[in-house]
């Protein structure tokens, strides 16, 4: 299976140091990767450098056999390249149909109605709490209700890959299952996707194929089978 994303010996600072040393991961189409670590271990620079949030310093990022390491953050986004952010980082003051037109702002631009409405209509079918929350200011939801508005806000602009931040971050663990029965469910539906996330388990357990960062750079990978049998992965993330 070729890879929809490919990553070749990427080099990434955000000053004195790199963060990423010779990174080289891949993510098939239609696929889920994910990348495992602790605090501090380049998971988040990984996802900003993917996104054009930040400038590699050297290396590879090919998406759909194209590379895309020099084209700004809105470019890539035209491209089909959407990252929900760490911290879910919603419009607080604006309501939650407000925050999804603002994730389908380039169709509307575009003049992409028809798109925009199916768009809007899958979201709020994914999420039907978002429906019975649509005139209400999103920093008044919950946590949970606030992934779903981050998640549901990238996925107006026809993502071909998502890429999603620790979307477990600071969430009860039943709305934890419920989101990654979502990220599942968009799988299945046709989305490739890549996650970076400090709950091992969980992540395992839903990914394809994993890639274990330890100070910038892929200590392990394989697929996720692969790993959660994989002896250090259990002892250093498992608590097995």
């Amino acid at each position: 299976m070729s890879p929809m994303l490919e990553v070749r010996d990427l080099y990434a600072s955000y000053g004195a140091g790199d963060v990423l040393q010779n990174m080289t991961l891949h993510v098939p189409e239609r696929q889920i990767g994910c990348l495992l670590g602790a605090n501090g271990a380049g998971k988040s620079t990984t996802m900003r450098s993917l996104s054009g949030l930040l400038r590699p310093l050297r290396g590879s990022i090919f998406f759909e056999g194209e590379p895309i390491e020099s084209l700004s953050t809105d470019a890539i986004v035209a491209r089909g390249i959407v990252l929900v952010p760490e911290g879910r980082r919603v419009f607080t003051p604006l309501s939650v149909h407000e925050n999804l037109e603002m994730g389908g702002y380039k169709l509307l631009r575009a003049r992409r109605h028809t798109e925009f409405r199916r768009n809007m209509d899958y979201v709020l079918g994914l999420f039907p709490r978002l429906a019975e929350r649509a005139s209400q200011a999103a920093g008044t939801l919950s946590g949970g209700e606030q992934q779903m508005v981050a998640i549901g806000r990238a996925l107006m602009s026809s993502p071909r890959l998502l890429m999603l931040d620790e979307p477990s971050m600071g969430l009860a663990p039943l709305v934890v299952k419920d989101i990654f029965s979502s990220i599942q469910r968009l799988q299945q539906e046709g989305l490739t996707l890549l996650i970076a996330e400090q709950n091992a388990r969980l992540t395992l357990n839903t990914a394809n194929y994993g890639y274990v960062l330890q100070e910038g750079t892929v200590a392990y990978s394989g697929s996720a089978e692969s790993l959660r049998n994989d002896t250090r992965v259990q002892a250093a993330y498992l608590g097995i």
